[in-house]
């Protein structure tokens, strides 16, 4: 019986400009583009094994961090498989396992990384080499900021007209600029409003289409800051994109409140400290974990910063990552 087995790795990412609503839902092209940085340190490594239809395998598996998985997050791992299985032209089942470093489903961008792996490890253990590009086209269609995890270092989404030209390109190298992202990790628990979800509620803010009309302009200073090396120019826009996509969560229906007590307080405590001189600033994804990006010779000092700060649990320091690759 024939058998096909590929592992990859991939970091999650932190969106500087955020990806929040879709105008296609099945094949998550975005309401507009975005930008962020791949987080090294942090990472999934995913192993995918295609194998005949057979008694002891009769359909796909999963297991996430040594646990079986079953309903819909495996329905979801499948419904991916078969598009793969469809470039590939097999009929096989695949026996996918994935393990993460860091907590998932708490705006760490877990599903970016899982899928960017899966993308990886599933067309090469299906005989399919794909470039870049294609990759992340793919990945998009399991989790759309996982696209943005299968290039390297800074990242731009192009939203695109459609399928074809939606996928994420590397607007400069992680070696271009060194910073850092202090993660004050203040819940490891999964929130109860996933981001797939979350997604299909934007439109139902009546701040949504004021974000979108401005985020070409937001995009072009993000990008120009990243380019440029300018990091009060990125605080300045890294902190606005961040406050606008929580108002529009903050007035969806129903509203999305991801932030907690402490989440506040860090906020303001990145304020404070940036207004006596520190290189720093925050960004929120979709959870109650604050992002707290500095320059790379600050990033220690930060940490300790944020460990003292009542309510965060724990920080996790990751720097620049590198694209999404095989191991």
């Amino acid at each position: 019986m024939p058998t096909w087995k590929a592992t990859a790795l991939a970091h999650p990412n932190i969106a500087f400009i955020k990806y929040w609503g879709n105008r296609d839902e099945a094949l998550r092209l975005p309401a507009n583009g975005s930008i962020s940085m791949n987080l090294a340190g942090l990472e999934t490594r995913t192993s995918v094994e295609f194998q005949e239809i057979s008694t002891e395998l009769p359909g796909d598996s999963l297991m996430i961090n040594r646990r079986p998985v079953k309903g819909a997050r495996l329905q979801r791992v499948s419904a991916f498989l078969d598009i793969v299985r469809k470039m590939a032209g097999i009929e096989t089942r695949a026996s996918v396992a994935s393990e993460s470093n860091f907590p998932s489903g708490a705006g760490i961008a877990s599903s970016a990384a899982a899928f960017a792996a899966l993308a990886l490890a599933a067309t090469k253990a299906a005989g399919l080499d794909l470039e870049e590009a294609a990759l992340s086209r793919l990945a998009r269609r399991g989790s759309g900021s996982a696209c943005r995890s299968i290039p390297g270092g800074f990242v731009e989404w192009q939203m695109g007209m459609g399928d074809s030209d939606s996928y994420a390109v590397s607007i400069a190298p992680l070696e271009h600029w060194v910073l850092a992202d202090c993660i004050a990790i203040l819940s490891s628990e999964p929130k109860p409003t996933g981001s797939t979800e979350g997604h299909a509620l934007a439109g139902t803010s009546p701040l949504q289409a004021a974000r979108l009309a401005d985020a070409p302009s937001r995009l072009e200073i993000c990008r120009n800051a990243i380019q440029q090396r300018d990091f009060a120019a990125l605080a300045d826009i890294v902190e606005l994109d961040s406050n606008m996509m929580h108002a529009v969560m903050m007035t969806s229906r129903p509203p999305l409140f991801y932030w907690q007590e402490a989440t506040l307080t860090v906020m303001q405590a990145v304020r404070a400290a940036r207004a006596k001189g520190l290189p720093v600033c925050y960004t929120i994804d979709a959870g109650p974990n604050v992002h707290v990006i500095t320059e790379g010779a600050e990033a220690e000092r930060v940490a300790g910063l944020l460990r003292n700060i009542p309510g965060v649990r724990e920080v996790r320091l990751a720097r620049v990552g590198g694209p999404a690759r095989l191991v």
